[in-house]
């Protein structure tokens, strides 16, 4: 039998094995941490690697996106001999972003310290340039994502070269077409964009701007291409494409992909063609690619409304939007629609810029010729004392009807402002942008002074909502670094929710490339740069300052933007940017043109 004291001996020896066993005790060596560095290596994509940790079994990777949020992990647990992992962010959204690396076993995970992101991020900025480059090609006129961000169509409505087919690159070298346009359709897999087609029009010739607008649909299997200056005679859809006897009368292109091939699906002309109506400077297509919409900034017609009498010719610039519906088997044109204030004397350029929700619903056009001092919602129409002003107009459809839902105007509506030089709408209809390229206040961030006019032409993008069935400004915009002549507002893009914005500003003139830089150096005359907002609780605050990752003078990068639905893709093009193709700073091809993924 044993003593008292020794029961309890054993007792004790027990627990401390016990506690050996389970691993609580304090004293015992706890797992060691990894250090993992972090490289920027290629488009949107951040690598971690390290060494692996004596007895680690899994990683994983925590991130904190911003400031104020906290950590989370971002993909799956990484097993142990695997020492490497990326990870594809919007890096327009993690400028202060950091990583910890946790390092586990069965029993615990031990963090290592913070990596945080530094410099300006330029070397996981997508820079993309036509496989054919060319001397005043302007690939980047025009940008449209898809709505997954997976597909990027990219237009070059100076293109030269003569062929009239769709291929997977282009071959064709000779510059026999001068401005006939072409389209580059891109796709992103594993980590990298690469070209999928190269699209010309069926009829392609000199001049005619194919490329000049481009839109694809949410899953990126339908795209839409105006080619402003195409000249044929026809009407409708499918009609003769060879007959070139009205000139500059414009034409849009209808393309379908299937199991990765393109080819085209119509061949989209106004109802009444006219000669010099640009039909196709503006295009888009709903998310669900049933609804398209082409504008005609330059059609004459004197009515006003839905379908009113296209025949008469004699209101100069009034402008048009032509709705063309998908049936079971074809496309066929909807609705005629006009502004519903079209006078003899004013030139209003309506369908200079046209946006439609996902369901095709929701159709807004943008005016920028719009000459009436009214301000808000629904004003007076009437009344023309302020020319060039601009304005928006937004129509619903119910039942394949359409009619105007509201007449939008600026705040602070001022003569040459050209409010509704470009318009987004989001995907539910919901949240508007209206931008006005040449305002002038010299105010900045978000619903500043309107009324200090002492920055022409610095620009300005207003937000609308619709609430209780009815539109109100939300949302005043300028850019961080106001200055004259930077054309904030002359491209936009909406997010599909309408929580965030990209805003060109494509005569910018700061010379730091990458996100974040310094934005009062004013060195790279025109080089241009793109400023993202995002929506909080109604309250909307700048979240970043882009620029290109090679910037120069007169590049005009911020001329045409697109996000993705989800908000974690941009796009931007720069038409005039110069570079050859083979090196980014080889300036020696003007206005070939490039595009910059974020």
């Amino acid at each position: 039998m044993l003593s008292k004291g020794a029961s309890l001996l054993l007792v004790i020896i027990n627990l401390a094995s016990l506690t050996a066993c389970t691993g609580t005790d304090d004293s015992s060596p706890s797992l060691p941490a990894a250090e993992p560095s972090l490289n920027y290596s290629s488009t949107k994509k951040f690598d971690f690697t390290w060494t692996d940790s004596v007895g680690a079994e899994f990683y994983r990777i925590l991130e904190k996106p911003d400031s104020t949020s906290g950590y989370a992990q971002v993909g799956n647990d990484i097993p142990s001999g695997i020492q490497s992992f990326s990870i594809y962010v919007p890096i327009f959204k993690r400028l202060n972003a950091s990583y910890i690396l946790q390092t586990c076993n069965i029993n615990e995970c031990v963090d290592s310290n913070a990596v945080f992101v530094t410099g300006n991020l330029e070397q996981s900025i997508g820079y993309i340039k036509a496989t054919n480059p060319g001397s005043g090609d302007y690939f980047g006129s025009s940008i449209s994502l898809s709505g997954d961000g997976n597909t990027l169509a990219i237009g070059a409505w100076g293109e030269e070269s003569d062929t009239t087919n769709i291929t997977e690159s282009d071959t064709n070298s000779n510059d026999d077409s001068p401005t006939s346009g072409a389209v580059y359709v891109f796709t992103y897999e594993n980590f990298r964009w690469s070209l999928q087609s190269f699209i010309k029009a069926s009829n392609a010739e000199a001049y005619d701007w194919f490329g000049y607008s481009v839109s694809l649909n949410d899953d990126g299997n339908v795209l839409v291409v105006g080619a402003a200056n195409e000249s044929s005679s026809a009407q409708g859809v499918n009609g003769n494409q060879l007959d070139n006897s009205t000139s500059d009368s414009g034409a849009a292109y209808v393309f379908i992909r299937n199991d990765g091939l393109w080819s085209q699906n119509a061949y989209l002309k106004a109802s009444n063609t006219g000669e010099n109506d640009s039909f196709g400077k503006a295009v888009a297509i709903s998310g669900d690619g049933s609804t398209i919409a082409i504008g005609a900034e330059e059609e004459k017609s004197k009515s006003s409304g839905i379908n009113g009498d296209q025949t008469n010719n004699n209101w100069s610039n009034s402008g048009a939007v032509y709705v063309f519906a998908k049936t079971a088997t074809s496309w066929q044109q909807e609705a005629y629609v006009k502004a519903s204030n079209s006078l003899p004397v004013s030139t209003k350029f309506f369908g200079e810029t046209v946006s439609l929700s996902d369901n095709g619903n929701t159709l807004v056009v943008g005016g920028s010729g719009d000459q009436s001092s009214a301000t808000g919602i629904n004003g007076n129409q009437s009344d023309i004392n302020a020319s060039k002003s601009g304005a928006a107009y937004i129509f619903t459809r119910t039942n394949s009807t359409w009619s105007q839902q509201a007449y939008v105007k600026a705040s602070n509506t001022e003569a040459n402002d050209r409010f509704g030089y470009n318009v987004s709408i989001s995907g539910d209809g919901a949240t508007l942008a209206v931008s006005a390229g040449f305002e002038d206040s010299a105010s900045v961030g978000v619903n500043g002074d309107q009324t200090d006019n002492s920055a022409n032409s610095s620009g300005a993008v207003y937000l609308f909502s619709f609430t209780n069935n009815q539109w109100s400004q939300q949302a005043y915009l300028k850019s961080s670094n106001t200055e004259a002549a930077d054309e904030f507002g002359s491209s936009i893009s909406l997010s599909d929710d309408g929580n965030l914005i990209a805003i060109g500003a494509a005569s910018e003139d700061g010379p730091i490339p990458g996100i974040g830089g310094n934005e009062l150096l004013n060195s790279s005359a025109n080089s241009g740069a793109v400023y993202i907002f995002e929506r909080t609780n109604n309250t909307w605050s700048q979240l970043s300052y882009v620029k290109a990752s090679n910037p120069d003078a007169i590049d005009l990068f911020g001329g045409a933007v697109s996000l993705s639905d989800d908000g974690d893709t941009l796009a931007v093009g720069a038409n005039l940017e110069d570079s050859n193709g083979d090196d980014d700073n080889n300036n020696s091809m003007g206005g070939a043109g490039a595009a910059y993924i974020y």
